[in-house]
Order: structure tokens, then sequence, then C-alpha cells
């Protein structure tokens, strides 16, 4: 029923659409200090977390530069935060978790749009830059601080709509990623080595490098389970997207997208709980 295609303009529906409106809905809350004071750490937070990541992974690939090794560095330092983060905050931390989570998808799109951009093509792309900044996820963001500062509130008939919306986000992201695993060809792609490593960097090692640098340090739960959690989703959807505009190779960025969405169900649960208890 819903082809390769199909499910790119879902995709493109839910990231443009349903994420902006599921984050600006989270900021039509009560302000509250400690709230603000929890954003700005969770901003801090996520910033850091990204350095951390873009900074090792460098490290890791500093001796190779070939199209493979960009795409694994790209989905090692990118998650999927806003599709499968939102759903799996969501479900944890409801709406006060989402708002905190708008701080990662914040830098996700500052940094994907300079860094990742950069990355993938060697030079610098000024239209990549203000992209960064008018992506629908960054002006929902914008928008929604503002009403959460001036405590504007949308009338009962637009909210009511809204929600609606946002509540699409859950069912809409799991069924693309459940179309994105059943184009897997096991037979081909499981002799691919490069995908376990994009795989390890990507849901091990990024939350275990946030986890062992930031667990000494006296962080709310809520604003540090929700960094972790979303530093530990799969590889970013956007990594196909970018590898066919720079002429690289979409398919295996797509596989590293499949193969990383199923591990992602065994190793998620793993670094919530790691997170919880330790």
């Amino acid at each position: 029923m819903i082809d390769s295609k199909s499910n790119t303009v879902l995709s493109n529906f839910v990231l443009t659409v349903v994420n902006p409106t599921m984050i600006f809905m989270s900021y039509q809350a009560d302000y509250q200090p400690e709230r603000l004071k929890n954003l700005l750490l969770s901003f801090l937070l996520s910033f850091c977390s990204f350095l951390l990541t873009i900074g090792v992974i460098t490290v890791i690939y500093r001796k190779r530069d070939d199209d493979g090794a960009i795409l694994e560095k790209f989905a090692g330092i990118y998650s999927n935060c806003a599709f499968m983060g939102i759903p799996l905050i969501n479900s944890l931390y409801g709406d006060e978790g989402v708002l905190y989570l708008t701080g990662y998808v914040t830098f996700f799109n500052i940094f994907i749009w300079t860094h990742g951009c950069i990355m993938y093509s060697g030079k610098k792309d000024k239209k990549s830059i203000l992209h960064a900044f008018t992506s629908p996820s960054v002006i929902a963001i914008a928008a929604g601080l503002l009403c959460f500062l001036l405590q504007l509130r949308l009338p009962d008939i637009i909210t009511d709509a809204a929600n609606h919306i946002k509540n699409l986000n859950t069912p809409l992201a799991m069924i693309i990623a459940g179309v994105t695993i059943s184009g897997i060809n096991l037979k081909n792609d499981i002799k691919n080595v490069g995908i376990y490593r994009a795989c390890f960097l990507r849901l091990i090692l990024s939350p275990l490098l946030f986890w062992a640098v930031f667990r000494w340090f006296d962080i709310p739960e809520t604003v540090y389970m929700t960094v972790l959690a979303t530093s530990a989703c799969p590889a970013a959807a956007m990594s196909t997207m970018f590898a066919h505009r720079y002429n690289k190779n979409a398919e295996f960025s797509s596989e590293i997208f499949a193969f990383s969405t199923v591990f992602s169900a065994f190793t998620m649960p793993l670094i919530v709980l790691l997170g919880m208890y330790l």
C-alpha cells in the first residue's frame, strides 16, 4: 500500500507539519521559572552533546575521508531525534519532556545544515546555513518559546485541531519506520560491515559518551533523560536526502537508517535503563 516514494512524502509531512505542531503545542504550558531554567539547561546539554560526539567521531575517522566514511560519520553524529525522539519522550515524560527535547532538535537543525553540509560537500554553503534557521521545527520552537514567555494561548478551537495533528506523530512515525524496515535486503545488506560500524556509533557510542560525561553532574532527571534518550535514537532519515543531494551512496545511507531503526528497538530501552539506574 505504501511504496518508497509514498513513504518519502509521508515522512516530509511528518517532519514539516506534524513534528512542528507537536513542538509548538508543548510550549502551550503555564510559565514556571523552573521550567524555563530546565529548558535553557536542555539547550546547553544538547549543544555540548553534539560538540562531544562530533569531536570524538572526527578523531576516530581522522585517517578516512572516503564516501563510506562520510556516511558512517554522519549517521553516528545525527540521530532521528524528531521522528523517533518525540514519540519516545512524549511517552516517557509527556509535553514537559517534548518541551525540553526542543533544545536537542534546535541544535540538530543548526549543526546538520552547517557541519553536516560541509562534511558532505567539503565546502561552506551559505544557503544551508540560512536553512538551519528557517526549518519548520526551528520556527515552531521560536514561535512556541515566544508564546511560552508571553503566555499567549491559542483559542480553544485551534488548540483542539492542533492536538489532533500532534497525536498523529507516534502512529505515523511508527508506520514510516515499518515501511523503511520492510525494504531491507537481508541477504545482501547483512554482509556490509560499514552498516554495523555506523549503528555502533549511533546507538552505542553516542549515548554512552553523553552518559559517561554528564552522569556526574546534578541535572534534573527529566532534562538529563530527555537528552540521553534522544542521543540514542537511530540514524537520521535526512542522511539519505543529503546523500542524494551531494551524489553520495544513497543506498548505503538508507541501509544504515533501516538497520539502525531495527537495532534501536533493543538498544534504546537499554540506554534508558542505564540512565535511570546508574
